[in-house]
């Protein structure tokens, strides 16, 4: 080595391959072994990393979401003002202005560079406007409000939203540790966004159940089950009878006592129901049948103890339907087989329906039994990009037309 390189120290003699002749002042390395440092991650280390990546990639589809619905309705509105005067390819810049040079320039430079190397897979991408990031098409909008005021009610609201989301973005674009407290203040903010600017979620039944983000994109891979609940409890805590049951135009419910509808929504709400309109079925298992005898063998109950609670409800059920002017849109049936689930299929019969369903467990209420709720309207499963195949909604309502052909009716 040249007298002006720098050679490092032989290591501390008193390991192997050391040397004895450290010159004076000298440190010694150690060798990397030497230094003691764990690389390996165990279990709770590689739980936190998943938990970590779970949630950023929930909040990632979010902001994704806002990002392209605020890019669509930038270029819907500013676009046909600035296009004909400065072209397809710079409307952008000129829509930027003095105050927007900047990062504008930056935007497209990085087009540039992606156009070179091959980036650019989609052709619809090829424009400035897709490299604008959410605070620079927030900052466009806020330039020209006035475009886009006869469109929005409130500007306060999109800046509001757009300002709870700036702090997700942040933290996920870092890939920092996101809180579960944010990333729900980021799926609130992103909701109420779309919504304000016109998501067009497509789905009717948004409206009893609104429609997830990540349900939209991967639910093909989960038929058409939207959410999972370990109980009924906490199914209730997302979506309350009165959401679930509530304007509804058609209901149809099977079980042995049907308490999530008998217990939960009442006599009065049901009248009204009805009264509106609603079709309402009800099928309950038969309180004096044999398959009751031995459910209430089976949860431990006493003798008689669960045929009076079906027959307490079947009556008030009764109640409700005497008091409608066409109680034939009030149907109440018992069935004695054996009792396999309980299902509330509401809208069924359309495009918008939603389903509550239950397996009934050799040693669990219904109320601690596992809750599926399903989205109806003909979502399905795709197979290896063949036609698609009908979820569980369909098989839990073609299911209940088998048991209703074969029960009979209460007078």
């Amino acid at each position: 080595m040249s007298s002006g390189g720098l050679e490092l120290p032989p290591g501390d003699a008193s390991h192997e391959g050391g040397s004895a002749d450290v010159p004076p002042g000298a440190v010694s390395l150690a060798r990397p072994v030497e230094i003691g440092a764990e690389l390996d991650w165990g279990a709770d280390a590689w739980s936190e990393v998943r938990t970590r990546a779970q949630r950023a990639g929930r909040a990632y589809i979010w902001l994704n979401l806002v990002e392209q619905r605020l890019r669509a309705v930038v270029a819907a509105v500013l676009r046909p003002i600035y296009e004909p005067v400065h072209g397809e390819e710079d409307w952008v810049v000129a829509a930027a202005g003095p105050a927007g040079q900047e990062w504008v320039q930056r935007a497209v430079a990085v087009r540039e560079v992606s156009r070179r190397k091959g980036y650019l897979l989609d052709p619809a991408d090829d424009n400035v406007l897709s490299f604008l990031t959410l605070p620079q098409l927030r900052e466009l909008m806020v330039q020209h409000w006035p475009c886009f005021e006869p469109y929005f009610d409130d500007r306060r609201d999109v800046e509001l939203a757009l300002d709870e989301l700036e702090v997700t973005r942040n933290v996920v674009s870092r890939n920092r540790a996101l809180s579960e407290a944010v990333l729900a203040q980021a799926e609130r903010a992103s909701a109420r966004l779309l919504e304000i600017l016109g998501s067009g979620a497509g789905v009717p039944s948004s409206d009893r159940l609104r429609v997830d983000a990540v349900e939209d994109l991967v639910g093909d891979r989960y038929a058409d089950v939207v959410s999972v609940h370990p109980d009924r409890v906490r199914l209730q805590r997302q979506l309350p009878a009165e959401d679930l049951f509530g304007g509804a135009r058609r209901l149809d419910a099977i079980g042995i006592g049907l308490n999530l509808l008998v217990q939960n929504f009442s006599g009065r709400r049901l009248v009204r129901l009805a009264e509106s309109g609603c079709r309402i079925r009800l099928l309950f298992l038969n309180p004096a049948s044999s398959a009751v005898k031995r459910r209430e063998r089976e949860l431990g109950l006493k003798k008689g103890e669960m045929s009076r609670s079906v027959e307490m409800n079947i009556l008030h059920m009764r109640r409700v339907r005497s008091k409608l002017r066409d109680p034939g849109a009030f149907e109440i049936q018992v069935f004695d087989e054996t009792p396999r689930f309980t299902a509330y299929l509401v809208d069924g019969d359309g495009s918008d329906g939603l389903a509550v369903v239950q397996s009934y467990l050799r040693k669990a209420r219904g109320m601690e039994a596992p809750v599926l709720v399903l989205r109806g309207g003909g979502r399905g499963v795709v197979r290896h990009g063949q036609d698609t195949e009908h979820g569980l909604f369909e098989t839990y309502r073609e299911e209940f037309e088998s048991v209703w052909t074969d029960s009979r009716p209460v007078s």
